[in-house]
């Protein structure tokens, strides 16, 4: 199984996009991102083709994919500390809920 999830600066615009393949059921997800820095990458055909390409090589039989975006491209712990990402960009998501956008704080 694969999932797939947009992220980006704010809610229109997806810049990240993670495939997590799960081999079994109590797999942990191996994940593998692409990015751009100018565009989206939903319209970026080289990239879906990378991306579809890598699923057949996993033997991916069934996807999940949530409409939307889920935050910004940069990771908590990794990319940056604390609640909110610091990058001026990624001002959208300071204080929103990731799955409806609308603002909780």
């Amino acid at each position: 199984m694969a999932t797939i999830a947009f992220y980006g600066p704010d809610a229109s615009r997806a810049t990240k996009i993670v495939v997590s393949i799960i081999r079994h059921e109590s797999a942990e997800p191996e994940l593998r991102d692409w990015q751009l820095v100018h565009g989206d990458v939903r319209n970026d055909e080289a990239i879906a083709a990378e991306m579809l390409w890598h699923m057949e090589q996993h033997g991916v039989k069934s996807t999940v994919m949530i409409d939307g975006l889920l935050g910004c491209p940069h990771q908590e712990g990794i990319d940056y500390e604390g609640e909110y990402c610091p990058d001026p960009a990624c001002a959208f998501w300071r204080g929103r809920d990731r799955f409806t956008h609308k603002l909780v704080k």
